[in-house]
């Protein structure tokens, strides 16, 4: 039997991620490359309890239910938005299988085939594929550590009329970057003059190293969801635990309509299980202290990664130590290929993501990200010590 597959998943990159982590199995391998949160740090009583007390309700919870997901969570999280600026209501939200749906679901309503998008350079690697799933034609403004730079997104709208923007605007992925109070707004000023709609990915903004630090949402920045130019999207996959898959969309409630509409052609509705023991995780559990918690031990993992890289002092590597999030995005010198210096570097017992993956259209071959939440300590000392090791070989050899 000859197996016909439809053009746009034939032309379908595979996640670099995904290939990696397949090369990194075994406990001498020290992965940095997946953006995995630490698992000794997941609430594992609190949700055992909230499991219990869900099961123990009756069996409602085993049964089918709305597609825009569990209403007593969707009212919780409201006010969680509210904490943060965010006026919404339960009408102005769906949950979703992850955010990774969430931006699915969204593209999928917003966009025909042929379409163009506009991201930062780089972007978070899914979230291309997604874009290539749908055609989209996609477009990459430049960045620097103040996050996308306006004049090159205007150039670009100029040029290709995008019709989105994709973005992440706080601690993005893969750079770690945060976006500055004056890029947020022009950003903002410049899509609402052009008749863009925004996405804005945010799973990690609850993830900063400092209590003082205050990055708004480009939504809270909107002032609501009604006619709101920003679609909101956020998971608990960073702060409770990736299992759950649990996500969530927000938006104008004729949004979150048509994206109602396409998730039950897709999967009828996302765990109602996950997400009553999430809404009883929400009752009974202080889930801003172990966000803090994991804020701090995750500052102090990057300090630690940031710490080792700079003791190093190896020339020309460049990165930029991270407010918040999941990731160190390095610059190597000129003229090394991250994959190339991958393939050694597994030969050592240490991985890391080629920053190749993470661009639209032409790849900066040279840059890498690397993921601090996962290891501490000796893992990381290793772990550093080989890639170290690896990126000296490499550059002999080169």
């Amino acid at each position: 039997m000859e197996y016909r597959f439809s053009s746009r998943v034939s032309q379908l990159k595979s996640s670099a991620v995904r290939d990696i982590l397949k090369l990194t199995q075994g406990k001498d391998m020290i992965s940095f490359a997946g953006g995995l949160p630490a698992e000794e740090l997941f609430p594992v009583q609190a949700l055992r309890e909230a499991a219990d007390r869900v099961l123990l309700a009756g069996s409602s919870a085993l049964q089918y239910g709305l597609t825009e997901g569990y209403l007593p969570l969707r009212e919780q999280l409201c006010g969680r938005m509210a904490a943060k600026g965010m006026k919404v209501t339960p009408e102005e939200m769906i949950l979703t299988t992850g955010s990774q749906q969430a931006i699915d679901l969204l593209i999928g309503v917003l966009t025909e085939p042929g379409d163009t998008i506009l991201v930062e350079r780089p972007t978070y690697l899914a979230s291309l594929q997604v874009f290539a799933l749908h055609g989209l034609n996609v477009v990459a403004a430049e960045s620097d550590e103040n996050g996308i730079i306006p004049e090159s997104a205007e150039q670009l709208i100029k040029q290709h009329k995008p019709k989105l923007l994709y973005a992440v605007p706080t601690f993005g992925n893969p750079t770690g970057r945060v976006w500055s109070m004056e890029r947020r707004e022009k950003m903002l000023a410049l899509c609402k003059q052009n008749e863009m709609l925004i996405i804005e990915d945010d799973p990690y903004g609850d993830i900063k190293f400092s209590a003082e630090d205050h990055f708004p949402t480009l939504f809270s920045l909107e002032g609501g969801a009604k006619d709101s130019s920003v679609l909101y999207t956020s998971t608990f996959s960073k702060t409770v635990a990736p299992a759950l898959r649990t996500g969530w969309a927000i938006g104008d409630s004729r949004v979150i309509r048509m994206v109602a509409k396409a998730k039950q052609a897709a999967d009828l509705h996302s765990s109602t299980m996950d997400q009553q023991i999430l809404s009883q995780l929400l009752n009974h559990f202080d889930l801003d202290a172990h966000i803090a918690l994991i804020s701090k031990e995750y500052g102090d993992r990057m300090l630690e990664m940031h710490g080792l890289l700079k003791k190093e002092a190896l020339p020309d590597l460049n990165w930029v130590m991270p407010k918040g999030g999941m990731f160190i995005w390095v610059e190597l010198p000129d003229g090394l290929d991250a994959e190339a210096l991958l393939r050694c570097a597994v030969q050592k017992g240490v991985a890391f993501v080629p920053g190749s993956s993470f661009f639209a259209g032409d790849p900066v071959r040279n840059t890498l990200r690397l993921n601090y939440t996962h290891n501490k300590g000796e893992r990381t000392v290793h772990g550093i010590a080989r890639l170290v090791e690896a990126i000296g070989e490499f550059t002999v050899r080169s």
